[in-house]
């Protein structure tokens, strides 16, 4: 990235931390007028490494993804409604994975009153989460610890996961494609993924609107593979007819399925 300044390489750097930028702020961090932070929004957006929104941009696409922080922070409140809703299409009394994600730790975090579980992990935060609950049992996998943000990753974890065959999993995703691809950053993540998915009779993918937007380099599946998909604002059409045409479930986290009429508004 040579052709950018290095004030552009510096706004990048705060899209990584924040998620997004604002002009405003921008501007006073720098020094610079808004006028002058709008146009290396601009060539950023023109280069692919920045998305503009309302006042500013977000690190939409890339190779690398954003901090655990911002992703936690980013999209908030949708996934905590997320996490409710899927957690109420899981039973007592049942035996789940659940992957490395900031929605699927809401997951967890729903889950806390539900009695009866056996939970499979590689996320250390939803171990935490869930230690503490007498009725609920929980097994973290083996493997290399990513610390940016307490993910188990790797061949070991991976090799691991095949020990089981569970009712649930549930899974996240960094991007999802029009074309119904599920995407994610780091290969070695990817590869605990695909076995959760192969060792588990039902999968749900949990992912916030936000995803719709994103790209990844990292393939995990297709919708195809999924059972359920708990998200927070209606796809757009192309992901909703992947969903009609493969059989998922499509649930809005206000609690209304789209099956009977968003699908149907696809076709």
């Amino acid at each position: 990235m040579e052709n950018i300044s290095p004030r552009q390489h510096q706004i990048l750097a705060l899209s990584r931390q924040l998620g997004s930028v604002a002009v405003d702020d921008l501007a006073q961090r720098f020094d610079v007028t808004p006028q002058t932070i709008r146009k290396d929004l601009n060539e950023l957006c023109d280069l692919k490494l920045l998305s503009r929104t309302h006042g500013g941009a977000m690190l939409t696409s890339g190779v690398e993804n954003l901090a655990y922080e911002a992703r936690r922070l980013m999209a908030a409140t949708e996934k905590v409604v997320i996490g409710r809703q899927a957690a109420s299409l899981i039973p007592n009394n049942c035996s789940l994975f659940i992957n490395i994600g900031t929605t699927t730790e809401e997951v967890a975090r729903a889950l806390v009153h539900h009695e009866g579980l056996l939970v499979i992990t590689n996320n250390i935060h939803v171990a935490t989460i869930l230690m503490s609950r007498p009725k609920i049992e929980v097994i973290v996998a083996g493997g290399v610890l990513r610390r940016s943000d307490g993910g188990i990753v790797g061949e070991a974890a991976a090799d691991f996961i095949t020990q089981f065959k569970v009712d649930h999993a549930v899974i996240g995703a960094s991007a999802l494609d029009d074309d119904g691809a599920m995407l994610d950053f780091d290969y070695r993540e990817v590869r605990v993924a695909k076995a959760i998915m192969q060792n588990a009779r039902n999968v749900m993918l949990v992912a916030d609107a936000t995803k719709f937007t994103r790209t990844a380099p990292v393939r995990i599946g297709h919708l195809s593979d999924v059972d359920v998909f708990v998200t927070d604002q209606s796809p757009p059409e192309p992901v909703i007819t992947y969903c009609r045409d493969n059989g998922v479930r499509l649930e809005i986290a206000d609690g209304a399925t789209v099956n009977e009429h968003a699908m149907d508004a696809a076709e």
